[in-house]
């Protein structure tokens, strides 16, 4: 599937979805509630096969906290990217992924320990590289002074 055959799918498959083509790769910005049942479907659909989840990244926007997930096909060999946001920066909460694909297990530990981003029905969500002493030193706002980090 080319970016405009991929586009076509993910609009009969997905709704609330924002799609735009990246520099890459076709990018999705799916709202948090919807950003499961898509993912879901992705890797399920015939059409689609996205069985490889190659990468999982924590964004802090300013504002929002966010994830990206970039998935790939290996059966038919095409990418896409899915975003996904949330403005809860007290208590943030995403929908975990590691049923879908394995992989996500650790990749979202590392976003959890980094940027605090909780994900909902992971496994064993704990910190992956630091204790509990530690805030979440990828967020744009934190601040340790005792080992010197700033904003």
């Amino acid at each position: 599937m080319d970016k405009i055959q991929l586009e076509s799918f993910l609009k009969t498959i997905a709704s609330g979805v924002e799609i735009k083509e990246g520099k890459q790769y076709l990018e999705v910005t799916v709202p948090s509630s919807s950003l499961h049942q898509l993912a879901k479907s992705l890797k399920e659909k015939e059409e689609s096969k996205f069985d490889f989840l190659f990468c999982l990244t924590g964004v802090d926007y300013g504002t929002e906290l966010g994830v990206i997930y970039h998935l790939r096909s290996t059966s038919y060999d095409h990418t896409v990217v899915l975003k996904t946001r949330t403005a809860d920066r007290e208590n943030p909460i995403l929908d975990s992924v590691c049923d879908i694909w394995e992989t996500a297990e650790f990749h979202e530990r590392e976003v959890f320990d980094l940027l605090g981003i909780k994900f909902k029905n992971h496994p064993d969500l704990r910190r992956l590289f630091l204790d509990n002493s530690w805030g979440f030193p990828l967020r744009k706002d934190y601040v340790d002074d005792i080992n010197i980090v700033t904003k």
